[in-house]
């Protein structure tokens, strides 16, 4: 069902730039625009998970500077029957986490330095668990792309707005191009397109992944306590991480008061953690 999922989402990124393309520089312009999304598409599947651990700044994290989460991770994986991700360690002291990578054989978990300063060790098994469930899930491929294809966007958003800014490619006629009003009105669509695109496949995944990692571990409560302290502690201490991998961590490293708005891209931690509760009474 993923793999599907992941077509479609290529599919619609694909009419999404060809739009583009059209709306900035008419027949010429779609045609080079679907060219170039067959490229991000084709560059996204092998690469997308380069692409988030370079947005997140994350370098590999060794075994010696923490055999507690290899112990952790590896025991998570077993219990999972996934192959052991490769660790990476987010420079930020935001207490966060995500996993990456196109299938178990390439996946990766990256903790930031602050989620094992504030997390008992409970907690962080539940954090951890819920990475590896996205792994187990194989969500973690539409996720990655996901957040590629929000960066691609919004980077050909800024060129468009500039472009407006400076004339643009010239209004084309003849094409059936709109020149400066079409690039002013990408310049404003695409990034909403590309969240919407973030919120339509992350709140889904995160339930899911919430109850296949209190499976994994069998302690619901160390993941609901877990979210709170998260939640809690990313509106008091900011994150410097490109909006397009936000949807990627197991809480939105951007979230704030302000930020709790229809335009989030992961579901209230309340209901996550309600959830959670349930799980527990059950099991």
């Amino acid at each position: 069902m993923n793999s599907i999922k992941v077509f479609i989402l290529m599919g619609v990124f694909s009419v999404l730039l060809v739009f583009m393309g059209n709306a900035a520089a008419g027949q010429s312009g779609a045609v080079f625009f679907f060219l170039l999304s067959l490229g991000i598409n084709l560059f996204s599947y092998y690469n997308s998970d380069r692409m988030v651990i370079r947005m997140t700044k994350s370098q590999p994290l060794s075994e010696s500077d923490a055999p507690e989460l290899y112990s952790m991770v590896r025991n998570l994986a077993s219990r999972a029957s996934i192959p052991m991700p490769r660790l990476y360690l987010t420079p930020s002291a935001q207490p966060n986490a995500f996993a990456t990578g196109r299938n178990p054989e390439h996946a990766v978990v990256a903790v930031t330095q602050g989620l094992m300063q504030i997390l008992n060790r409970e907690e962080v098994e539940g954090v951890l668990a819920h990475e590896i469930a996205h792994i187990r899930n194989r969500d973690i491929l539409i996720g990655t792309i996901a957040a590629s294809f929000a960066g691609a966007i919004s980077m050909l958003a800024n060129i468009a707005q500039w472009g407006a800014i400076f004339g643009g490619f010239g209004s084309n006629d003849d094409e059936g191009g709109t020149g400066l009003v079409g690039m002013l009105i990408l310049a404003i669509v695409a990034p909403i397109a590309a969240l919407i695109i973030q919120m339509a496949i992350s709140r889904s995944r995160e339930y899911l992944a919430d109850e296949t990692g209190a499976r994994i571990t069998g302690q619901p409560r160390g993941l609901s306590n877990a979210l709170l302290k998260l939640q809690n502690a990313a509106g008091r201490t900011p994150m410097a991480v490109d909006p397009a991998a936000s949807h990627m961590f197991i809480v939105n490293p951007l979230s704030g008061a302000s930020f709790k708005t229809l335009f989030s891209t992961h579901p209230p931690i309340e209901e996550r953690v309600a959830r959670l509760n349930k799980m527990d009474v059950r099991m």
